[in-house]
């Protein structure tokens, strides 16, 4: 009994977890973006294998509270040990201090963070060792610090799990990783999306509130400090169960099987999803994919791409008409799901501009994004190939001098800028664009007179496109084309924009209301534009870099892949396109309408060439999905291949190329050809890569 008492840290701290855990589940259950329902075959998995999980992940997590507690001791502090112990530190601390320590040649914020745990940790131990007398005052404050951290990452844990969720409807992936590496955006993103200080202040509350139980139930440790017998006892139980949990944490990962992901999302852990977030963040294709032969793969790809030859995508395109080198201006707009617009039955009416500027444009009414984040957007407008396993090509370190939109117009003589309204900093922005040869203008090039509005993602998209005409006039005198792909920031949470613009406030922080406000910053910039000397000289390239939520019931949810792109050009006669297209087949078709001859190694194709067949790439950073002939074929890791029919869902009152819903039924009999085409892009796409044959 008395041994089972020593145990009370671990025990009311896993019971905590445990009804947390439980809470957040039931929370994420029911939550409105978990749009399915549940068998009662399902909801046990979800909770009782959930369970099980968590007790497993809360014992690795515990290690850092067992290696605490474990060293708790008042032998060490008697002499002479007392003082060698705390000499030791000082000379740790006077190393590390010195910028000449091992840690150094790590460089980074590494050497800091351990000083300063070190000076800690050696001002605590010559306190305890100098003020015997105030010895268990000191330790008492100490060990309920320990339980108030331990309580607040738990409950600090499970808000974020319920932020996370409200905004992808998944558990941590890979995003919350890429959050991590920009905390300023993300802090100033939470920061101007939730009421925080209420937030943390209830938080902080809660935590004290059941710190202080815990304390009353667990304290007894410190009171009588296990003997050195009982601290073995305590290790040997806690490293038994710490390397089951090593085996068995993995195990039940493989129980998330079934094919309704919200089932396999809710029964995770969500530590454990982010660990394996981390942990994939880069993908080797040919390791963890089903593959072909690699000459076989690129036999498959030459079907597609007829002009090739051997291993790679090089091929000639030429026309039949002198080229045309008119400006392009492309425009990728945050988060802008098809499904906005009132031509794919939206009936809010938030989008009047673009409503009415598609029915005077060349329109691609059946287009998807290639992922579900701006990177891959940026990718696939940029370097016009498929999205490959893993992180995007502009987070890589091998991100330069590839075969790009930028270079092909730079090879044509155009000023080629990229633009962008916030830090281009953030997701790698500066790096990628840079270093494949476009000027950069963002919010560091703005002067104070030129913001009017700004929250934490950067300047309103009017501010941006001010400036883009100021930038434009300049470059329109001097006698040569321009090509400049402006990025927007407005759409996107928290969803502030300037006040009395549009019939949406802009502090009430609504979706609607920045899908709104982004209309409206277009429609001002085509109205400034439309003055221009250059304007009738100029192609107008539009179109979403992803949609507004990747959350479904399915893998690969297509109507979260579908999104507006269409094609002004002052004076031309409006026409539609209907064919299924990929977000990386939009360049590749402007520069069929402006007659450019070039060597191409896009994998993205001119749709208006007869030898283009219909496809379109959906992925997330490890799910890579074909759609051709109205099936959806999926490749994930550990070489595993699925392929769903997708049977239309018809909207009422909408003509069929604006459909966007699909119900996606596993295919009864394998389509061993799509399975084959569907290998063949993503390998040969990762091979390109890998073997740096992507160069320019």
């Amino acid at each position: 009994m008395i041994f089972y008492k020593k145990l009370a840290p671990f025990y009311y701290l896993g019971l905590f977890y445990f009804i947390v855990s439980f809470i957040v589940r039931v929370v994420l259950f029911f939550h409105p973006i978990t749009q399915s329902s549940f068998s009662i075959v399902e909801s046990l998995k979800i909770f009782v294998l959930g369970l099980i999980s968590d007790f497993f992940v809360f014992v690795v997590a515990s290690f850092f509270l067992w290696l605490y507690l474990i060293f708790i001791s008042n032998s060490k502090y008697n002499k002479p040990s007392g003082f060698i112990i705390l000499g030791v530190f000082v000379l740790l601390f006077l190393y590390i201090a010195s910028g000449r320590s091992i840690l150094d040649e790590y460089g980074g914020a590494l050497p800091g963070i351990v000083l300063i745990f070190v000076g800690i940790k050696t001002m605590l131990f010559a306190l305890l060792l100098f003020l015997p007398k105030h010895r268990d005052k000191i330790r008492f404050w100490l060990f309920a610090f320990v339980i108030f951290l331990y309580v607040l990452l738990i409950l600090q844990n499970a808000l974020s799990e319920y932020f996370f969720w409200n905004e992808f409807g998944v558990r941590y992936n890979f995003i919350a990783v890429n959050y991590l590496i920009y905390t300023n955006e993300v802090i100033g993103n939470i920061m101007e999306s939730y009421p925080v200080i209420p937030l943390f202040s209830i938080l902080f509350l809660i935590t004290g509130a059941f710190t202080y139980f815990i304390l009353r139930k667990s304290r007894s440790y410190i009171d009588a400090i296990p003997t050195f017998k009982e601290k073995v006892k305590i290790s040997a139980l806690y490293i038994n169960l710490l390397i089951a949990s090593l085996i068995l944490i993995p195990a039940l990962a493989l129980t998330e099987n079934s094919k309704n992901v919200f089932v396999n999302e809710l029964q995770s852990n969500g530590l454990y999803k982010f660990y394996l977030a981390f942990h994939n963040n880069s993908l080797d294709y040919f390791k963890f994919y089903k593959t072909l032969p690699n000459q076989q793969a690129f036999t498959v790809l030459k079907q597609q791409l007829p002009a090739i030859t051997g291993n790679s995508t090089i091929r000639k395109i030429e026309s039949d008409s002198a080229e045309n080198r008119k400006n392009v201006v492309l425009i990728t707009i945050e988060s802008y799901s098809a499904e906005f617009m009132e031509m794919y039955g939206n009936k809010e009416k938030i989008t009047p501009f673009l409503d009415s500027l598609s029915q005077k444009s060349l329109q691609f009414t059946n287009l998807y994004a290639a992922g579900n984040r701006t990177v891959r957007g940026l990718e696939a407008v940029t370097l016009c190939l498929p999205p490959t396993a893993g992180e995007s090509v502009v987070k890589r370190e091998d991100n330069k001098n590839k075969f790009s939109t930028g270079a092909l117009f730079k090879q044509k003589g155009y000023n080629v800028k990229f633009m962008y309204g916030g830090d281009a900093f953030f997701d790698n922005m500066r790096d990628f664009y840079t270093g494949n040869g476009y000027e950069i203008i963002d919010k560091s090039n703005f002067t104070a007179e030129e913001i009017t509005f700004s929250n934490v993602w950067g300047v309103c998209d009017e501010d941006m496109y001010n400036k883009a005409i100021k930038v434009m006039n300049t470059e329109a005198k001097e006698n040569r084309p321009f090509f400049n792909h402006i990025m927007t920031v407005s759409n996107h949470r928290p969803f502030t924009y300037p006040n009395n613009k549009i019939d949406i406030p802009g502090d009430i922080k609504s979706r609607d209301g920045g899908v709104k406000y982004t209309d409206y910053s277009l429609k001002r910039f085509f109205a400034m534009a439309s003055k221009q000397p250059w304007f009738n000289n100029t192609i107008f390239v539009i179109v979403a870099d992803h949609c507004a939520s990747s959350a479904g019931k399915t893998q690969l949810p297509v109507d979260k892949y579908r999104i507006p792109a269409f094609i002004y050009r002052p004076g031309v006669k409006p026409e539609k396109y209907n064919q299924v297209m990929s977000q990386i087949d939009l360049m590749p078709t402007v520069f069929g309408l402006l007659h450019f001859n070039y060597q191409s190694k896009f994998f993205g194709q001119d749709v208006f060439k007869p030898d283009y067949k219909p496809r379109a790439f959906i992925a997330t950073y490890q799910d890579l999905g074909l759609i051709k002939d109205n099936v959806l074929t999926i490749l994930s890791p550990k070489q595993q291949v699925k392929q769903f029919e997708l049977k239309v869902k018809p909207t009422a009152g909408l003509s069929s190329e604006y459909y966007i819903y699909y119900d996606e039924v596993p295919l009864k009999k394998e389509r061993t050809d799509l399975v084959n085409e569907t290998i063949s892009f993503y390998q040969t796409a990762s091979d390109v890569l890998k073997h740096k044959k992507y160069q320019k």
